[in-house]
């Protein structure tokens, strides 16, 4: 257990990099970027209240993220057919196509990585990955709502095993 927590920190940190470097060479925040990305995952159009469920942040930040990727040309604002009041939110197709391209060229060897695991490998890689986005979101609604780390949050290093916050042992 102590090397999987040692191992799912460096895996996070190296995410939250590769992320910040997607985003500069794209021109946007990280968090912008994986708003897009959510944004590209939902089915149809969503309003800003939903980006602010989908994101974590306020509804007051999320209309200042979705201002800032209208700037740079990665949404639209639309008003919804149904009812007039309400904005949508919708990804400008050709913007997240170039992002796809991007991602293409610098993630795509990521699958790769997985192309020798049988189907039962897979499917428990993406079973952990769906517990793991599970448990992250309620842990980062946790910290938002200022709640203390679960008991045991960590516990299960042994206190020569534990790692501090610089991946040095402390």
């Amino acid at each position: 257990m102590a090397e999987l927590a040692v191992v799912a920190r460096r895996y996070m940190a190296s995410y939250a990099l590769f992320n910040q470097a997607l985003a500069d060479r794209l021109g946007l925040h990280p968090t912008d970027l994986q708003c897009l990305n959510l944004l590209t995952l939902e089915p149809g159009p969503v309003t800003t209240g939903r980006i602010a469920e989908l994101t974590g942040l306020t509804t007051g930040s999320a209309t200042r993220l979705v201002d800032r990727l209208e700037r740079a040309g990665y949404v639209v604002r639309e008003r919804d057919a149904g009812d007039r009041r309400v904005v949508l939110v919708a990804p400008v197709r050709e913007r997240t196509a170039e992002v796809a391209r991007v991602w293409e060229r610098v993630g795509g060897g990521w699958f790769a990585l997985f192309a020798d695991l049988d189907d039962r490998e897979l499917a428990l890689f993406i079973e952990h990955m769906r517990r793991t986005t599970e448990y992250g979101a309620e842990q980062a609604a946790r910290l938002r709502a200022g709640e203390p780390a679960p008991v045991g949050a960590g516990s299960r290093q042994g206190a020569g095993d534990r790692e501090g916050v610089s991946g040095q042992a402390e």
